[in-house]
């Protein structure tokens, strides 16, 4: 595919892949918000759950919410759907854009794996029904009658699948791979369960029948797991920006962490909105976590060669040494005028062609090629771990260029 055309369609689809995802997200935490605040009191219409008054824009609103449905159905009717389908479609179409057609950059690290941009775009497709088949038989399992259970499990599974993820993909791949996973999880509560299970209630009413309360009930549940599982799809989705988190040593205990952190917080403001306290210890737990995400974001890369002292390096390399694994290994892509397929400018606009060029980003070389191994990515031009290492010794001596 043409490079100016990919990088197009790669800016317009992210572009409405944050803006649905934002809509998502708003009207989900906003639902969940009303249904904690609803206060049930005497003359309220018979199968209404409570009531809520706000204000917003100059305007009062008064809520209610039926226990399963109203006794007669109103003339028009909003339903919250598209806003999920275009976030996974629009994330989709991102995931083939970027990780499936250029999957030797972004998904495949052959120090992990080593196999075919095909083998890899499949298995990263067909890992997504399954593991939503997988979570669909947990559902509607009798296990799903037990939502603590039920949390449980899916948490071991999700950390399974991250642990499995890191070694098939990239540190960015296993992220972004398991970011799409539990969106697809997400949608699929809305296209599968929540939607259908309503519209089978609409057809009741207009039938004059009574709507099973159940349909209701499994469509709550849903919703439910969708709110808790938000704050982190969203960190897995922008993650892919900090290499210290997906191409580091114990990546997959970080998304573990997060994965429980992210619920924690939601637990928190759900909490409060349900007028049932305000758990404070939630947030001495998130910043346990994010403590903990600190210290291992610091651990190194993966093979850990680097060395995390200062006495397991060699000694300082002259820096025409440095200055030659740089350009060997890096400025194809980090230049003026790029060689590497697919590459029209240098990425973030970082040159490291130069000597100067080399000195004035040395911290990112720290980052992406030292205390990670997110550059080069996938390692596709083969930085050594003794090309690490050199780096490693140049950078603890405070990058000289002399």
């Amino acid at each position: 595919m043409d490079v100016v055309l990919t990088e197009w369609l790669s800016a317009i689809i992210r572009w409405l892949h944050v803006i649905a995802g934002m809509a998502w997200i708003g009207s989900s935490f906003y639902f969940m918000h009303l249904d904690h605040s609803l206060k049930h009191h005497a003359g309220l219409p018979a199968g209404v759950k409570g009531e809520a008054w706000q204000v917003h824009g100059g305007g009062f609103y008064q809520m209610i919410k039926f226990m399963v449905a109203p006794s007669q159905m109103p003339d028009q009717l909003t339903w919250f759907k598209w806003e999920a389908y275009t976030t996974w479609l629009s994330g989709f179409a991102l995931l083939v854009v970027v990780y499936y057609l250029s999957a030797e950059l972004f998904l495949i690290d052959k120090a992990v794996l080593d196999m075919s941009a095909p083998a890899a775009a499949a298995i990263a497709f067909f890992s997504l029904a399954a593991a939503w088949i997988a979570y669909e038989v947990m559902c509607r399992s009798p296990l799903g009658k037990h939502e603590l259970a039920l949390s449980l499990v899916g948490y071991v599974f999700l950390v399974g699948l991250t642990y499995a993820f890191t070694h098939v993909f990239s540190g960015r791949g296993a992220f972004t791979q398991i970011g799409a996973l539990i969106g697809t999880i997400m949608v699929a509560n809305v296209f599968v369960v929540i939607i259908p299970y309503q519209k089978k209630i609409v057809a009741a009413m207009i039938a004059g029948k009574e709507p099973d309360p159940f349909w209701g009930a499994i469509g709550k549940q849903r919703s439910v797991h969708n709110n808790y599982l938000t704050l982190p799809v969203v960190f897995l989705m922008l993650s892919n920006h900090y290499p210290l988190f997906f191409a580091t040593q114990y990546n997959w205990v970080i998304v573990a962490i997060v994965l429980l952190i992210g619920p924690v917080i939601r637990h928190f403001y759900n909490s409060r909105h349900a007028g049932k306290g305000s758990p404070w210890w939630t947030w001495g737990v998130a910043a346990a976590g994010m403590i903990a995400i600190g210290l291992l974001s610091a651990a190194g890369p993966r093979t850990a060669t680097t060395g995390a002292k200062t006495g397991s390096l060699p000694a300082t390399p002259t820096f025409a040494s440095v200055q030659e694994i740089v350009i060997s290994r890096c400025s194809m892509c980090h230049t003026a005028e790029p060689v590497w397929a697919g590459i029209t400018a240098a990425p973030k606009g970082v040159r490291l062609d130069d000597a100067e060029s080399i000195k004035v980003h040395a911290s990112l070389i720290d980052i992406n090629a030292v205390r990670s191994n997110a550059m080069p990515p996938g390692n596709v031009t083969e930085l050594s771990d003794d090309d690490r290492r050199i780096l490693a010794a140049w950078l603890a001596a405070g990058a000289p260029v002399q």
